[in-house]
């Protein structure tokens, strides 16, 4: 990290995203296309750092450090003093959701649960938490951070396969995390906060087939637990800055069958694969929903208007597109590129 960043850690400062700084008149900027920013994203801040080495990820301890320094989904994450931060919060009435991301260090659960005591008091906003399983060891922690204000808690399984996730994530690159773990504090979790407030993030493109992220789709949802997606952006440094995006119609067939699925309109089971994994029929007339436009925009926990907060604008791509999670109701010529980049037909 930057010479200046020493010291300065959780819960006294906070990392937050590119687009928070933008919104909160921390840097000066505009949005792509007049997108507004409605969730208020903070990342925990150590001066050792995460103790994950996730290939993918940019905050891990195996990344090489690269001319344009740490990034974090694709963009710098600066960091501000907490009571900065929620005092522009305060005076900013766009912000209809804060969540707290954790990361894989010691101090980051009881550092958690402090800033999120301090913004509900402060703020009265609705507060989610993007958890460390890792961290989580029994009930009573999610207990404490359900005391502590949040209502809703997400769960990065990230790779949709347990061959993945531990090649990427756990033995493979010597890391901490374990697929059965994370899906027992998913279990855990559904336990402690209300069915649906339990959500899990998939990045779509780390090497599994559509018909695996699918079947991942359906298992979290049989749970109770809504599904939130990623494409896979690679970032320089990591050990897959080599690895390209996945391509669109395969992004584009994931988001429809993750919005049939938790949307209760569809199963895994009704779709038809092909012998790569490929959805080739998603089991009914899907036309309606593809001109509906809202299966390709960004999911994520809601706000106090119950329409989605956590909408990250191009947090997946360059704002130059093409639009993988649309931040905003795509358009008649946003959904009519859509419709060919599902190549369907």
């Amino acid at each position: 990290m930057a010479d200046e960043m020493n010291g300065k850690v959780s819960p006294y400062y906070v990392q937050t995203s590119l687009a928070a700084a933008l919104t909160l008149g921390l840097q000066q900027g505009s949005f792509h296309r007049n997108a507004k920013l409605t969730g208020l994203n903070l990342l925990l801040h150590y001066e050792e750092g995460c103790m994950g080495r996730c290939a993918f990820c940019g905050l891990s301890t195996s990344r090489r450090e690269t001319r344009r320094g740490r990034t974090f989904i694709r963009v710098a994450w600066p960091l501000y003093p907490l009571s900065e931060i929620v005092e522009r919060t305060e005076r900013c009435g766009q912000i209809q959701r804060v969540c707290i991301s954790m990361v894989t260090h010691p101090r980051a659960l009881i550092d958690t649960i402090e800033i999120t005591k301090t913004f509900r008091e402060k703020t009265g906003l609705p507060v989610s938490l993007l958890i460390a399983p890792t961290l989580i060891r029994q009930r009573d922690d999610l207990k404490a951070m359900r005391q502590a204000g949040a209502d809703r808690v997400g769960i990065a399984i990230d790779a949709a396969t347990p061959e993945l996730f531990d090649r990427l994530r756990g033995r493979g690159v010597h890391g901490p995390h374990r697929w059965d773990h994370y899906w027992r504090v998913v279990e855990l979790s559904t336990e402690v906060f209300e069915r649906g407030h339990t959500g899990i993030h998939l990045i779509v493109g780390l090497g599994e087939t559509e018909r695996e992220m699918v079947e991942t789709i359906q298992r979290a949802h049989d749970r109770g637990c809504p599904t939130h997606l990623f494409s896979f952006y690679p970032e320089e440094g990591s050990s897959l800055e080599n690895l390209a995006p996945p391509p669109i119609d395969q992004y584009r067939r994931i988001q429809l069958a993750r919005w049939l699925i938790n949307e209760g309109l569809g199963r895994s089971q009704m779709m038809t694969f092909d012998e790569a994994g490929r959805i080739i029929d998603f089991g009914l007339d899907i036309s309606p929903f593809i001109r509906s436009g809202e299966p390709f925009m960004t999911s994520g926990c809601p706000g106090r208007n119950g329409k989605v907060a956590c909408n990250r604008p191009y947090g997946n791509e360059r704002p130059s597109g093409p639009i993988r999670n649309f931040p905003f109701h795509p358009e008649p010529q946003d959904i009519a590129e859509i419709e060919t980049q599902m190549r369907l037909r």
